[in-house]
């Protein structure tokens, strides 16, 4: 019997690319013989650059993984799609005010809603994952390296993006378990304790 939560991933992730490429492409043409590996290696290790960028990203998949089919699929797509969104945005130099701060607060509010295990509608959670996605994206979009192929750099980062995702879906695996549970809570309060931070340090 065929797993419809692959069935639909896969399907989204091809979306995603294809949305992608339509962004992306016109910058791809003019840099992918110079900039293919520095664009793509670059993009993959922005991600991982901060930890207010991967705390953020895995609360994504630990509250996915809490609210179940089919939040676990849509709200680790949606962050990398507004997050590619955003990102076009900040290569064309479209400004978005206070990204530093909503970087931030994507962390504190993640993690306050994966430690209270919050439910909510399908469709303000993947709203709410889809704004934060939308701040990620912009602030790895005005880093492109000169250069850089803005294609293969986007496909760095959506790649690494989907990494850190699926290792808060993995950690999310023990929610089945009531033990489970309270540690993914505990998580959340912790990287909601790292987001009060950040928020903290970005106020100043």
């Amino acid at each position: 019997m065929k797993n419809p939560f692959f069935n639909r991933s896969q399907n989204s992730a091809g979306v995603l690319l294809a949305l992608l490429f339509s962004l992306f492409a016109q910058s791809a043409h003019a840099h992918v013989q110079d900039g293919a590996v520095v664009g793509f290696s670059s993009g993959f290790s922005h991600p991982w650059s901060g930890w207010d960028h991967i705390l953020a990203m895995i609360a994504v998949g630990l509250w996915g993984a809490q609210l179940g089919i089919p939040a676990v699929w849509m709200l680790p797509v949606a962050f990398p799609m507004l997050m590619s969104f955003g990102a076009f945005l900040g290569l064309v130099g479209v400004p978005l005010p206070g990204i530093e701060l909503g970087i931030a607060l994507s962390a504190l509010l993640l993690g306050l809603l994966v430690s209270f295990e919050t439910r909510l509608p399908l469709a303000v959670a993947t709203g709410i994952v889809g704004v934060f996605g939308l701040f990620h994206g912009h602030a790895h979009g005005t880093e492109l390296p000169p250069g850089a192929s803005g294609l293969l750099y986007s496909m760095g980062f959506v790649i690494a993006t989907g990494c850190l995702h699926g290792v808060g879906i993995g950690i999310g695996l023990i929610h089945r378990w009531n033990a489970g549970k309270i540690a993914i809570r505990f998580a959340g309060l912790a990287i909601a304790i790292m987001g009060a931070w950040f928020t903290w340090n970005a106020l100043k």
